[in-house]
């Protein structure tokens, strides 16, 4: 008995692109060359000397490959400590942020209270209020308290961004009241509700809010440079700007500076980009 060989046979040919998909994959391809370039650009920058680094006009690769940038920001510098810093106080912020802005907006959502539609007239004023404005009074309260050159001094003024709340609240306006109503029957509560079913079906957001909060904390300048003058306090903004202010701009440093300040975000996106954009869809924003 004799088996005949089979071979599979292409039923289908490759579709050919389509002019708009050429045109779409071009688009892509220059717009995020766009926005790599300067990657690029630093990075190489960041092995030049000085000397070269400061060359007119400037050219693309380095002549003679060196670290010396590298090297002399970890010297001049309070490298680790600034990273630490950065790490603790956006860590921090994020932490607190999630927490105060599910709390307020599920009760601006869900709840009724004296007071309800004055209380959120405040938070969409905080949406029309330049952080910079509120500087002056903060760093005045911060001062009378005590928490100048502290880590509470620069985290607590971050933690109630307006942005945030107003987020979750319209993501929590368009869950089902079915869904509390079901559980409140079964006998539970309003916390129960809160933490078994409003939570986890608000994790796209929640993500969503976090990361945004996360990299708004590490590229915050100006508050930290305001409540602070101590050099073993400092974020990495600050720190790299000091460093810069003393030493005369050193282009080399500059860009390693901004690569090392940069690397967490970087990460951030990588990593953490289809919960990005899931949450930007999840928001309740669309639409409205």
């Amino acid at each position: 008995m004799t088996t005949a060989a089979t071979t599979p046979t292409r039923t289908g040919s490759r579709k050919r692109w389509t002019p708009s998909q050429i045109v779409l994959t071009l688009l892509g391809t220059a717009v995020s060359a766009v926005f790599v370039a300067p990657i690029v650009a630093a990075l190489l920058t960041s092995f030049k000397s000085e000397a070269e680094a400061a060359e007119i006009p400037p050219h693309w690769l380095p002549e003679v490959w060196t670290g010396q940038a590298w090297k002399a920001l970890f010297e001049t510098g309070n490298i680790t400590n600034w990273f630490v810093n950065s790490l603790v106080v956006s860590v921090c912020v994020t932490a607190i942020v999630l927490v105060t802005s599910a709390l307020a907006g599920y009760g601006f959502a869900r709840t009724e209270f004296r007071g309800k539609h004055a209380l959120m007239g405040v938070v969409m004023a905080g949406l029309m209020i330049s952080p910079a404005v509120l500087g002056v009074p903060l760093f005045t309260t911060v001062q009378q308290m005590g928490m100048v050159d502290t880590y509470w001094g620069m985290i607590l003024p971050q933690c109630a961004p307006a942005a945030m709340v107003y987020i979750l609240y319209k993501f929590f306006q368009g869950i089902p009241r079915e869904l509390e109503e079901a559980a409140f029957i079964d006998g539970a509560g309003r916390w129960r509700v809160f933490f078994t079913i409003i939570l986890p079906l608000s994790r796209p957001s929640l993500a969503a809010v976090g990361i945004f909060t996360f990299i708004s904390s590490w590229n915050n300048f100006l508050w930290p440079y305001m409540v602070t003058n101590n050099p073993d306090l400092m974020t990495m903004p600050n720190g790299i700007a000091t460093v810069m202010n003393s030493y005369g701009i050193q282009w080399a440093q500059l860009m390693a500076g901004g690569l090392m300040a940069g690397l967490p975000l970087i990460v951030v996106f990588v990593f953490f980009q289809r919960q990005i954009v899931a949450g930007v869809a999840h928001t309740g924003l669309a639409g409205q």
